[in-house]
Parts: C-alpha cells; sequence; structure tokens
C-alpha cells in the first residue's frame, strides 16, 4: 500500500505525514517544485518538470489497487479512479467510478461560469479549507487506509 499525494497546493500534507507515521504507509509527494518534507523513510520527495500535467502523469502511471491518491484535481481524480486507486480531496471528499463521472462535468460547468464571471469582472473562489475540511480528510484517509489493509493490499 502507498499514498501518492499531489502536493502542489495541497493543504493537509502534514496530516498525510502524521497519518503515515502512525500506519506505517509510505508516502511519495510529487510537485513541479521542490519543498520542504520530513527526512523519513516513510516520506519521499519527486520534483517532476514543470511541464504541464507532469505530476499528474507521474501519479496517475503509477495510481493503482494498492495506492490512495490525494488530490483536488478531478481529471487526474478520473484517471487515478480507473486505474483502480482510493482517491480523496484534500476535504475528504471521496471519488469513486460511480461519482467521477458528476465531478468531471462539474468541473466543466464550473470553467464556463468562471470564464463568465471573469467576463463581467466578478470572480470569487472556492471556500477557506476549514477545519471541519481537516478533520473529514483525517476521518477519509483512515477508513480507505484500514479498508486497504483489510483487502490485503
Amino acid at each position: 500500500m502507498k499514498i501518492l499525494v499531489d502536493a502542489d497546493a495541497c493543504p493537509v500534507k502534514e496530516e498525510i505525514y502524521r497519518v503515515a507515521r502512525r500506519t506505517q504507509v509510505p508516502v511519495t509527494v510529487v510537485a513541479n517544485n521542490w519543498f520542504r518534507v520530513p527526512r523519513e523513510p516513510l516520506i519521499e520527495q519527486v520534483v517532476v518538470s514543470d511541464s504541464f500535467d507532469a505530476a499528474d502523469d507521474w501519479i496517475a502511471e503509477r495510481a493503482g489497487a494498492d495506492s490512495i491518491v490525494i488530490t483536488a484535481d478531478i481529471l487526474l481524480a478520473e484517471r487515478c479512479v480507473k486505474a483502480g486507486a482510493v482517491v480523496i480531496g484534500p476535504t475528504g471528499k471521496p471519488f469513486t467510478a460511480a461519482s467521477i463521472g458528476a465531478a468531471v462535468a462539474g468541473r466543466a460547468f464550473a470553467e464556463e461560469r468562471r470564464a463568465f464571471a471573469i467576463e463581467l469582472g466578478s470572480t470569487g473562489g472556492p471556500p477557506p479549507f476549514s477545519p471541519r475540511d481537516r478533520s473529514a480528510f483525517l476521518s477519509a484517509l483512515d477508513s480507505a487506509i484500514v479498508a486497504l489493509k483489510r483487502q490485503g493490499r
């Protein structure tokens, strides 16, 4: 079992490291830029090129039934779900085979809405990351690890 993290702009890296230590599950943190990660045997950092989707491609190529992927990127989530990975967003929202189609469609709708808002000069962003989101994420990650261990992965 392994945890693959789409680390650029991931707000729950410290939580992932804590869970990894407690459960002894290795973590690979993938990003386009170097940043500080704990120097521990369970935690590996991979810095990919800054080309478009390089981190996503690296993660998707390695995601499988023995993987938990942490990402907010819906298109990466779709690729990883198709590969059989457990995929969790930083707010604890799971991406599953049953939900990924709606998430992709919602993403396309949101892009159109944002483009229209920019034309009108009124943009907003996602809601701020909250303690409730952090708690939901920790619960989802713990549940995913327990489920994979039960399945012998």
